[in-house]
């Protein structure tokens, strides 16, 4: 196997094992941005060694193992801080002795509670949330720092710094490497699943830049939210946030067309959405709703999603539903943003005339002014009653705000045909 080989094999592998030999060192050296230099110093060492002495039979122990080696021979060599010496030397050669005199390395050993510390740890709310987002997509995704700031479209260094600074907070607070118990947990989860869900909702719908979508960041996002549901089975949230999450994703094929345009919900070829998918978001909808409180955010939004998925045409959508769900919603999380995605509904159920009040009402809040979604739906309606001056404009309003060149292009094109 030549050295390409061996390269594109490592990366592989370093994507699927890296939080769980992270989440495993952070666990015996009480320091995330530790933990993550001893895996690095492993990687290194497969890329020095792997294409001479070949790939291992078990690559993701190999880097365990090496990594655990690295850390006792920081230890050994005083390269720790002296007052964890004593308690973590004793903890990791206990660990390491038994490994040897077993002749074999379990990488998935207590997997399970290490990635879940790891995900309370890298969303701990003494983090800033571009912060939380970093560090999540760098430790638990296993996407290098470049990666992430083509994600986002922000300067490389601009992320390194957010990475060091977020592990230099954890590591002066002394953030513990646990899971929180009672409230705690209740609030910290929160902060998880916010995360996830601000990861998936810039690939599905980038902020700016050229394309509409990054489906890395959504793949990325499903793939953590499917890891935290096997570690939380009981948390309805938990579900409601994958549930909708695949319910959305399931949709990414239709949303553009051959040369990168959006292309509307209505005019969608359903016939492109992702089946198993949507499969996948209804059985976890009804995980949700069969668990104590599974009427949350996450999992009103995911029926709300749930509705579009089951409809096999445009015209089938039962918007009356989509309205019913989205006040219950806004009792639940109110919010201007709400408010307006139920005006859409709405306007399907009732007509425009019904909608537009609900909208003129959102126009003056603060939080809308530069929202372009809100001139978006307002064009919308004032084209369907004939107002197409108003119209207009209103398209004209969302395409300077807009800040993603697909959606500016689209409502230009649109204001354009007025």
């Amino acid at each position: 196997m030549g050295a390409r080989d061996v390269h594109s094999t490592l990366n592989a592998v370093w994507r699927m094992e890296a939080a769980k030999i992270i989440a495993a060192l952070a666990r015996q050296v009480r320091d995330v941005g530790l933990a993550e230099e001893l895996a690095q110093d492993a990687l290194v060492a497969a890329l020095e060694r792997w294409p001479t002495d070949g790939i291992p039979d078990n690559p993701g122990a190999w880097l365990m193992t090496t990594a655990r080696n690295r850390a006792i021979d920081r230890l050994r060599h005083a390269q720790l801080q002296r007052r964890k010496r004593d308690a973590l030397g004793y903890e990791i050669e206990r660990e390491q002795q038994a490994m040897q005199a077993a002749q074999q390395v379990d990488p998935d050993d207590d997997i399970g509670d290490d990635l879940l510390r790891l995900m309370f740890v890298a969303c701990h709310p003494a983090l800033g949330t571009d912060a939380r987002v970093a560090l999540t997509l760098r430790m638990l995704g296993g996407l290098a720092t470049d990666e992430i700031a083509r994600a986002f479209l922000v300067p490389e260094p601009t992320v390194a710094q957010r990475i060091v600074r977020a592990k230099r907070t954890l590591s002066e607070r002394e953030v513990p490497f646990e899971v929180p118990r009672g409230e705690e947990r209740d609030a910290r989860l929160g902060s998880v699943l916010e995360v996830l869900y601000l990861i998936f909702n810039e690939g599905y719908a980038a902020t700016a830049g050229d394309d509409l979508m990054r489906p890395q960041l959504c793949d990325e996002a499903l793939r953590l939210c499917r890891v935290l549901a096997r570690l939380a089975p009981r948390d309805p949230e938990v579900h409601g946030l994958l549930a909708l999450m695949a319910l959305q994703a399931s949709r990414q094929r239709a949303r553009v067309d051959a040369e990168g345009a959006p292309v509307l919900l209505a005019d969608q070829d359903r016939g492109r959405w992702d089946r198993l998918l949507i499969r996948h978001g209804l059985t976890a909808l009804a995980r949700a709703r069969a668990l104590e409180g599974g009427d949350g955010v996450y999992a009103l939004q995911a029926a709300i999603a749930a509705c579009h998925a089951k409809a096999r045409r445009f015209d089938d959508t039962d918007w009356a539903e989509i309205s019913t769900l989205y006040a219950r919603l806004a009792e639940r999380m109110p919010s201007p943003v709400v408010a307006l995605n139920r005006a859409v509904a709405v306007s399907m159920a009732e007509g425009p005339a019904a909608a537009l009040p609900l909208v003129e009402a959102l126009v003056d809040h603060p939080a809308m002014r530069q929202y372009h979604l809100l001139p978006t739906v307002r064009g919308d309606l004032l084209e369907k009653l004939g107002r197409r001056e108003e119209a207009r404009a209103a398209f004209e309003q969302a395409a300077a705000l807009a800040r993603n060149a697909r959606e500016k292009a689209l409502l230009e094109a649109r204001a354009a045909s007025l």
